[in-house]
């Protein structure tokens, strides 16, 4: 439980750090991750364009057996999560605060929900779909996914800046992050929040009105 304590302290950081170095105004969100400058050639003029690090391809099964993919959230603001359902420390705030989130966006077709179980070999898309009814979700602006452990766990460190691991010492016998990871348009991580705070989650639903109003 230390160790999972210290993970989420360290993401919480993490996302302040970017945050307070790259806002350049109020009504702006920071871009997260890597970038790379890029020299072209326009109309016989240097032009050097920022491009910045976006979420890896991925294709996993939600609860109904659909396949979701990066193609399919083209032009929709998302946010992800981390978790799974026989999780007897943070994962119930966390979802519970999720419904919060949820019940604001309801019915906005620019905004989806997608949390990613790390426990698969438990976790069937049965059961999945089960949890969803449970919670609410309506199942397809709130999706619940699974897929391959590696997959999961490569793209929850590389693409959402996350924790997913096995650890048999732990409650449950796995760590994970409590981020909320806000994703924009063109699929470029925005901001992290701390899943299990009121506070964090408020800031969260803020940015995500930002977000939709961005260009």
């Amino acid at each position: 439980m230390q160790n999972l304590n210290k993970n989420i302290i360290l993401i919480v950081l993490f996302s302040g750090l970017i945050n307070a170095c790259n806002f350049s105004s109020q009504n702006q969100l920071p871009i997260l991750g890597n970038r790379v400058a890029e020299e072209k050639i326009i109309d016989g003029k240097l032009v050097v364009d920022t491009i910045y690090q976006t979420i890896p391809a991925f294709s996993l099964l939600n609860q109904d057996s659909i396949e979701v993919n990066n193609e399919m959230l083209k032009g929709k603001i998302y946010v992800a999560d981390f978790f799974f359902t026989s999780c007897p420390t943070i994962c119930p705030v966390m979802k519970k605060e999720m419904i919060r989130v949820y019940e604001e966006f309801k019915g906005n077709t620019q905004v989806v929900i997608l949390s990613h179980t790390i426990d698969p070999d438990y976790d069937t898309l049965a059961l999945l779909r089960d949890y969803a009814s449970r919670l609410g979700s309506d199942g397809k602006q709130w999706m619940f996914l699974r897929g391959d452990r590696k997959q999961v766990y490569d793209l929850a460190e590389k693409g959402y800046y996350a924790s997913a691991m096995v650890d048999s010492t732990e409650p449950g016998g796995f760590i994970h992050s409590g981020g909320f990871v806000l994703v924009d348009k063109l699929q470029r991580v925005r901001g992290i929040y701390d899943g299990t705070s009121t506070h964090e989650v408020d800031k969260l639903m803020s940015d995500m009105e930002l977000l939709l109003k961005e260009k």
